[in-house]
């Protein structure tokens, strides 16, 4: 199984080189491979084109065997199809037999959102007067006005915000850049944190310690998503309430709510950073659901 592992290797590589994926895709993708290479010694296929269709089968009855969900299933599959046809442009094998593999079909869950006076009880928690009050009512802002991904957020720099034509520039899968726009309050947060609180946290480091970031902690270190899971478990209690909130919520949010006041649904993909219209889609149902419920509430003849 030497040649397999090297085979592997190239691939990354590849995906590191030429796709610029990130960390955590490659990782993923690296031990989906790993573990088929196991499947491959429990049936005693020393070499990558041993591999038939009818293998690729019992591949797939394994899998479903372990109870892994159709997404997961999807994801393997897809990373495997991604590997051999890498090994065929390399001209390493002749055939891929994942090629004619039928992906499971995903299970359509609407996103989890938050309704509009949700939304505004999370925004009036923070205490403005205090360094880490004026951080997340900041980082509220930003999230919930911009849609960005959490690691997107934890990326910025103060350089990358231009206060002027009130845009960020985004880092997002990738390394693909986009910029967004940010209204008057996340304005007015962000500046009112970098006038005060950013500094008073930031004072707490070393001359040799200091950085760019825009979002810091408690000690003045950039902000990691773990740490925003928590400023928002923290926002959750102090308001009482019930609700389970995880930081993609914010993002669902932001795009169903956009959705709902009638934006189009390119914009709302340019905006969200996603590759493809479909991804964008699934916010459809939220706001079909909405509209079900206006005509319910409002028409005569409902």
């Amino acid at each position: 199984m030497r040649n397999v592992k090297n085979y592997l290797n190239l691939f990354i590589e590849y995906l590191q080189i030429e796709k610029n994926y990130s960390k955590y895709t490659i990782v993923n993708y690296s031990k989906d491979i790993e573990d088929f290479f196991s499947f491959m010694e429990e049936q005693a296929m020393i070499h990558l084109e041993d591999m038939t269709y009818n293998d690729t089968r019992l591949y797939l009855t394994k899998l479903h065997n372990k109870k892994y969900s159709r997404k997961t299933i999807s994801r393997k599959v897809s990373t495997l199809r991604s590997f051999y046809k890498f090994l065929v442009r390399e001209e390493i094998l002749t055939e891929n037999p994942f090629t004619l593999v039928t992906l499971p079909k995903k299970e359509q869950k609407i996103p989890k959102f938050l309704y509009e006076e949700e939304v505004e009880q999370l925004l009036t928690i923070s205490d403005c007067n205090t360094p880490l009050g004026q951080r997340n009512q900041a980082l509220i802002e930003v999230l919930y006005g911009t849609g960005i991904r959490v690691s997107e957020c934890c990326n910025i720099k103060l350089s990358d915000i231009d206060f002027f034509i009130e845009t960020i520039l985004v880092y997002g899968k990738g390394g693909k850049q986009r910029y967004v726009p940010f209204g008057s309050y996340a304005h007015d947060a962000i500046d009112q944190y970098l006038s005060v609180g950013r500094k008073v946290l930031m004072s707490k480091l070393k001359v040799s310690d200091q950085h760019n970031y825009l979002f810091v902690n408690h000690r003045g270190t950039p902000l990691t998503d773990r740490g925003v899971r928590h400023v928002l478990n923290d926002m959750i209690k102090k308001a009482a309430s019930t609700l389970h909130i995880h930081p993609h919520m914010l993002r669902h949010t932001f795009a169903t709510h956009l959705l709902n006041e009638g934006a189009d649904m390119r914009s709302v993909q340019e905006l969200l950073g996603h590759e493809h219209l479909s991804s964008t889609q699934v916010y459809t149902h939220v706001t079909k659901e909405h509209l079900q419920r206006i005509y319910m509430s409002h028409h005569p003849r409902a």
